[in-house]
């Protein structure tokens, strides 16, 4: 049988004894002060358990028949929904072997009969105000979990806006780029991913850069704000005058950041690595490019995946200054700038996954957007 007060916001406790005196007995003396259920078996005491209605506290006898205390517990603790329920182990055993097991199994305290009403009451006051302290701090906790979570998640996406504006910017100024920044990000994610393994780039390529990476791509071209359009947008070449500015947009683009950061007040990773990638792209393997003449490993990493994808996507694009290659031809022309123009490894690496960067140019290209044949 069950009994339950009317103020249901009262804890629960529930009584688990096969002798109908004792259930009456424990009843009487908790009625007044909790919500009490009844179970006269181990195995109607589990169903109670598993009910909508969990109770908050057990107290539970050992000797009983086809199901004693000492297996109830052990399914009450092997069970999900009910392992966190304190049980009190209330017996008429007073060997400290029986005591030791039930705490060994579980048990958070263990009175032994007969009851001193004064010392149960007391007991079960005390765990369930511990349990009401466990779960307030898990609930706590839980909750804490989420609001980082959420928050974190509000600062990936205001770092993803922050990126793809600045981004944006510069696209704007040269509307023959179309979909460049977005190709070129998903170019670079592609390199990174072929090669996180690679013994000269494991070290440096993880989840966490590789992130970095693909966000910072899209701000390679950032300092092309600060180029004149009319070279910047001019059809035919450029004088070497006019390319010495041109060459300035890695600059620009790396005090750009730099301000940033500045007004932020900190370094930080993401834009770190956006200043990289912005201030050295156009640096080549031999040496011979811009704005530092870095040559090799001395030029960062980040970069360097950036300069093969940038090449490559200007290479199959329609400029103001050129027709679209094809997709082959970009390819014999990257293949042609290994060791000279581009890091080895990495062009091995693009040779590898270049049909994945076709299919993300082929993806990535809008209806006025022309690209180079087979592209």
């Amino acid at each position: 049988m069950e009994t339950e007060s009317k103020n249901s916001e009262r804890p629960t406790v529930m009584v688990v004894d096969d002798t109908a005196a004792n259930l009456l007995l424990m009843n009487d003396l908790l009625q007044d002060h909790y919500t009490v259920k009844i179970a006269s078996s181990g195995s109607r005491a589990l169903k109670i358990a598993n009910s909508d209605k969990t109770p908050n506290l057990i107290l539970l006898d050992i000797m009983m028949p086809e199901m004693d205390g000492y297996e109830v517990l052990r399914q009450l603790k092997a069970n999900l929904a009910t392992r966190d329920i304190p049980v009190i182990f209330l017996t008429a055993r007073s060997d400290e072997r029986d005591e030791q097991m039930g705490l060994d199994l579980g048990a958070v305290d263990y009175i032994t009969k007969p009851i001193s009403p004064a010392i149960v009451l007391s007991r079960v006051k005390t765990h369930l105000a511990l349990k009401a302290s466990v779960d307030f701090l898990r609930d706590k906790n839980d909750y804490l979990e989420q609001e980082v979570r959420r928050r974190m998640a509000e600062v990936r996406d205001v770092q993803d806006v922050t990126i793809l504006t600045m981004a944006s910017l510069a696209e704007t100024r040269d509307n023959e780029t179309g979909d460049h920044i977005v190709r070129t990000q998903h170019y670079v994610r592609l390199l990174a991913e072929h090669l996180r393994g690679h013994p000269r780039f494991s070290a440096y390529l993880n989840d966490v850069s590789i992130d970095r990476l693909f966000k910072s791509a899209p701000l390679h071209d950032i300092g092309k704000v600060g180029i004149p359009d009319s070279i910047l947008l001019k059809p035919g070449p450029l004088t070497p005058e006019e390319f010495e500015v041109m060459k300035t947009h890695t600059t620009l683009g790396k005090e750009a950041i730099e301000s940033a950061e500045a007004r932020l007040g900190k370094t930080v990773p993401f834009l770190s690595c956006a200043k990289e990638i912005a201030y050295s792209h156009q640096e080549k393997w031999d040496g011979s490019g811009y704005p530092l003449g870095l040559a090799g490993d001395a030029i960062p990493i980040s970069a360097r995946l950036m300069a093969i994808a940038d090449v490559y996507d200007a290479l199959i694009s329609r400029r103001v200054y050129k027709p679209p290659f094809s997709h082959a031809a970009a390819m014999e022309i990257i293949q042609q700038g290994r060791a000279r123009h581009f890091d080895p490894d990495v062009v091995d690496a693009f040779v590898a996954i270049q049909l994945d960067c076709k299919s993300v140019a082929e993806a990535h290209t809008s209806d006025a957007e022309e690209m180079g044949e087979g592209a």
